[in-house]
This record gives structure tokens, sequence and C-alpha cells, in this order.
């Protein structure tokens, strides 16, 4: 290996260039004084280095760099996307599959051009590229970019002409030390002779990085909440588990035949019941509502939740299971809304990101628009959490509002408050009442997570007595707060003449410290009966009408079954696929993403130990689903025409 310096006019032309962009950057984006003066003097260090190496040292110069590249790259997606806090919360073991991940890139290049200063350019400036991509989009919807988003791509282009696209210091780090790695890379003129024994070398590792990322990531849920999928799993890791996500199999039975008998079982028209009022329908999904004592012996100053559990006369009301806890509250969103079920996608996948588009949005917003209904949708935080505000143009929603269509003057804690969003949803009902029938879905936030902070405006009145924990008693006191607005909501449309029904239900239980668990069930969160874990998915639900009706108490249904039976009170006649769950209810009152409960034997059973007519409705409710989600040409519009 030889290394001399060669110094010539174009190699200072070039410095020039780069000390250009480090002072632009310096001042438009605010990268520090000490690395604008360096990066050219490092770049000038590099361009003027020549090295001639010998061929014998071919290998042993590749194998490192290829090796300090793929940390190199995934090193700086990270350092581009994350602030330094949240860079470091990512795990080594985490890290180092993102590592693997630009390592299998390098070597998919590397068998393609057998050039290795090539190679790493391509590989390096290409993955860079696409972490900038995600850098704007997240910039412009809080949301990261996830492998689903590709099939929205030219929507995204034809409306990114309304933003403004700015770099900080970060970005612009990025894309100096990127000049640096390039400069540096080309440097290194290495070509195997024996190409076919390189070529098939870059091949092996390839594969065997990805088949070793494949196993090390079973388990790993992707994540699309803001930020999260970048310091929790690695960015290029988090969009590979949403290319594992996207790909939904087919049941091993599932043929249109299948799908056609079902139509004919459920396409027959029926009667038409007797034209009445149809009610206002009011629901209401409440963030992290649950019923702690539910879980073990829980003892509080004061009853947590008086009124709703007073709540009985023309009441159906119950327990219902959830597929999520603690997080991911639009899956429960969408498990209401469509009567579709978790149990048939992956785990840590979100619909709303990954499967829903224009032509399988179908749910009960299109059931109620065809009854004449004005659907309306509320959430009291911003529009592009959980993509809805893609995602509820889809479902065909005529109105929505967010965070700024509410009084923000007295937040709870940081949140609109429960008895904000009612008297929101109170004012809309009295905007259309007498002119029209009005669906409204309102999401609160209220009771978000976490719960360990204090904070001025919030005071904590509800403690439990026998367990010693701060952030339950902060949650027992939210919870408290609803029960206060519900009351308000109902004590409200008890005196309207007009026939209302309101739905309310918690999204998921809700995130507190494990050493609680511990305390209240004897066990915490592990070592679990799946009874016992089925308990952690459950939350409270009612169904209320102003008017005379039958009352009951449902002991197992599930989130997917509440947009049924909320028709089936509201004397909504029932599309085919609510039919189809109607009849799902009776043999099989309540599922979720981990299992189901048997009316036959009157247990939780886990969902590959299912026998009988149990196991045939079931292979049934997932054959309609995915034909619904995924059936395209094949979609059944009995059944899901919109």
């Amino acid at each position: 290996m030889k290394i001399k310096i060669d110094i010539t006019k174009k190699k200072f032309i070039y410095t020039g260039i780069v000390v250009f962009i480090s002072v632009v950057s310096h001042f438009l984006a605010g990268i520090s004084l000490f690395n604008m003066c360096m990066f050219p003097v490092l770049y000038f260090g590099i361009i003027i280095l020549e090295i001639d190496l010998d061929e014998k040292w071919n290998w042993c110069v590749a194998v490192p760099v290829f090796a300090a590249g793929s940390f190199f790259t995934a090193w700086v997606i990270q350092y581009l996307l994350l602030v330094e806090d949240l860079r470091e919360r990512i795990t080594d073991e985490k890290f180092f599959l993102n590592v693997l991940c630009c390592l299998f890139c390098y070597m998919f290049v590397e068998t393609i051009v057998n050039h290795v200063g090539l190679a790493c350019t391509i590989t390096h400036i290409t993955l860079l590229c696409f972490g900038y991509v995600n850098y704007f989009v997240y910039l412009f919807r809080g949301n990261e970019l996830i492998f689903g988003d590709v099939k929205s791509a030219l929507t995204g282009l034809s409306v990114a002409s309304n933003y403004r696209f700015s770099l900080n210091a970060q970005g612009m780090n990025a894309i100096l030390v990127t000049i640096l790695w390039v400069a540096g890379v080309l440097k290194l003129s290495i070509k195997f002779q024996k190409q076919w024994l390189a070529r098939g070398l870059s091949a092996s590792v390839a594969v065997l990085s990805f088949v070793y990322i494949g196993t090390q990531s079973v388990n790993t849920v992707t994540e699309t909440w803001e930020q999260k999928g970048t310091y929790r799993n690695g960015y290029l890791l988090n969009f590979a588990l949403s290319i594992r996500d996207s790909f939904v199999d087919k049941p091993e039975n599932y043929s249109p035949e299948v799908v056609e008998d079902l139509e004919g079982q459920y396409a027959s028209k029926e009667e038409a019941p007797p034209e009445q009022k149809k009610p206002a329908i009011i629901v209401i999904m409440d963030e992290s509502f649950a019923d702690l004592q539910e879980l073990g012996t829980l003892n509080t100053n004061k009853e947590v939740m008086p009124f709703i559990s007073s709540l009985t006369e023309n009441t159906i009301y119950g327990k219902a299971i959830s597929s999520v806890y603690g997080a991911k509250t639009p899956n429960s969103e969408w498990e209401f809304m469509t009567g579709n079920s978790m149990a048939w996608l992956p785990s840590g996948s979100v619909p709303y990101q990954q499967y829903l588009e224009e032509d399988n949005a179908y749910s009960i917003v299109d059931t109620l628009k065809n009854q004449g209904y004005t659907c309306v949708a509320m959430h009291p935080y911003y529009d592009t959490g959980w993509s809805r505000n893609i995602v509820y143009p889809k479902l065909g929603f005529d109105e929505m509002y967010f965070l700024d269509d509410f009084d923000q003057t007295e937040l709870m804690r940081e949140y609109v408050s429960d008895e904000t969003m009612f008297d929101r949803v109170i004012q809309r009902y009295e905007e259309g009442k007498g002119k029209e029938n009005l669906f409204v879905m309102g999401i609160t936030m209220q009771n978000h997570g976490g719960y360990a902070d204090t904070y001025r405006n919030f005071v904590t009145d509800v403690r439990s007595t026998n367990i010693l924990y701060p952030d339950l008693n902060q949650y027992l006191t939210l919870v408290h707060q609803t029960d206060l607005a519900v009351e308000k909501l109902i004590g409200y449309f008890e005196k309207e003449e007009e026939p209302v029904v309101v739905c309310f239900f918690g999204d998921h239980q809700p995130s507190l410290n494990s050493g609680m668990y511990r305390l209240l069930n004897g066990k915490g969160l592990s070592g679990l009966t799946l009874e016992e874990l089925e308990a952690l998915f459950e939350v409270p639900f009612f169904i209320w009408t102003n008017y005379d009706s039958e009352s009951r108490y449902v002991e197992h249904t599930s989130l997917n079954f509440l947009s049924t039976l909320l028709l089936q009170r509201a004397g909504i006649e029932l599309p085919p696929y609510q039919k189809f769950l109607s009849d799902l209810m009776e043999e099989i009152p309540a599922m979720n993403a981990r299992a189901f409960y048997s009316g036959a034997v009157e247990r939780y059973i886990h969902y590959e130990d299912a026998y009988g007519e149990d196991a045939q409705w079931l292979e049934k409710y997932q054959i309609l689903q995915y034909n619904g989600l995924f059936g395209e040409n094949e979609k059944s519009e009995v059944f899901f025409g919109r």
C-alpha cells in the first residue's frame, strides 16, 4: 500500500465548494462554528491523499470498510432523525440489527457493482436519502414513513408543493459527514479479479444478514406512533418490519367460492322493520378508561366511577375486551368502526396506517350514511395522530374536528378534558337538532398516559388506601373526572325528547408502574393464566338510550362486536356483514388479538386450539375479513360494498 499527497488546483476548488456549503449551513441551518471550520479542513485532508493499494490487500481493506460503513450509515440515519435524548434510548441489540440492515444493502450493491468504493457511495447515499424522506414526512405529518405509505406516494407528491422544506443543524451535519465519507471511500478503487468469488461471498453475507435480522426480530413489533419506531427499533429495522407486516397470508381455505356461499346466506332481504324515528347516535371511545378494581383488591378513599357503575336502566352494559394494552388506541377504534379483529393481522400492526385504503374502508360510517346520517368525527388532539387526517376521509366522515376546534383554556394536565369534549358533542347535537340524523364518533384524550408528573392545574383527590403508587392515584382521579363528565353528558340527553343512543367504552387499560400490579393481583404482568391475561384487556362499556329499552348485563364481549350491539339497540337494520357478526357472537361472544371466549366451553381459548363449531365460525370470519381488506378484485360487494 502506498499513500502520497497530491495537491492540485481542482482540489482547492472542490474544497472551496465545501467551505461555501459549511458557511451557509452555519448561518441558515445553525451548525456549530467548530463544525463549520472542521468539515473543510477534514475534506481537504482526505482529497489530497492518493492511495495505491496492492491487490493482495483488497480483502483486508474491504472487510473493515464495509463493516465501518454499515455502522456509519446506521448511526448517521439515527443522528439525522432523532434528538440526542431519543438516540440514546435504542438498545445495543436493536442498533446492531440496524447495522446489519445496512450491511445487507452494502453487500447487495457490492454483488452488483464489484467495486468497494462505488458500493459504499451508492449504498450510503441511497439509505441517507431514504432517511431524509422520512425526515420530511415526519416533519409534515408527525408520523414515520412506513412501507404502507409507499402505496400513497403519488398522493404525497401531489401536495408536496404545499410544504416548506428546510433542514436543521442535524440534517446539514449529516450531509457534510456524507461528503467526507464519499470523498474517502472513492479513494478505494478496489475491484476483485475473481468476480465470481467476490460476488458469491457478498451475496452470502447479504443472505446471512437477512436471515439473522429475521430470526432476531420475530417478536419485535412495528412502531408507527410519531418517532417511536426510530428510537425503539431504529428506523431501518422499523421500516423492514413494516414490510414484513404488510403481507398478510390468505386464510388456508380462502376462495371466492367460500365468500359467495356466505353471501348467499346473508344477502337475502328480510322484511324491513316498521319505520320509526332514528335516534341520534353518540359514541365515546374514552382514552385509557378501565376499572382496575376488576383486577384485584383496590381500596380507594372515594368511589372511582359511581355514576357509570349505577347506569343500568335502559342500558346494555358490562365488560369488553380490547386487543391492545397501554397503547395503540387506533386499533381499538378500528375494531369498533369496522367490526374486524386484530386477531387476523400481524402483531404490532396498525391498520389505520398500514392497510386502510379508499376501497377497503367499509365501516359503521357506511352503514349509517346509507341510513341518512350525518357522520361526525371528534378528537381533541392533533389531526396527524395515527394519520386520522388521512383515515377519516377514507372512512367517509362528513365532518372532522380536531384540537384547534376545542376550547383549550381549561386543560386537564396537558389535554382537553372529557367534559370539554362532551360539551362540544352537545353543541354539535344542538346545531342539527330536528334537522338531521346525527352520528358522532368521539375519541378523548384526557386520560392519556403517563401519570407520574405533577401539574399545577390538576389535584389528585382520589387515592388508593392499600396500594401506594402516585401514578395510580393520578389515574384514578382522571377516571373519576371522566365519570363526572359522563354524568353531565347523560344528564343532558336524559332531558331531550328526541331519541338518543350513547355508546361509551374504554380503548384499553392504562400502562402503570408494574409493581402496582404485583400488589393488585399477586403476580404482576407475567406468569398469568390466559383468563388472568385477558383481564388486563377488559374495559367497561355501556350502550344507553334516553327512551325505554331492555336493560342487560353483558359479561363477555369485545370491541369488534360493539358496533353490532349499538346498531341493534338503535334499531338500525343490520347490513350483511353485521348480520354475520351478530350470528358469530352467539357462538363466540368475545375475542381479541390473543384468544377468543368460547360460548360452548365458557372459557378463553387460543386460536390455534380452536375446534368444532368455534373453528368453523372463526375460519368464516377470517375469510370475510381478508376478503374485505385484501380481496381487491374479489372483494364482496354484498358484505363490503360502499
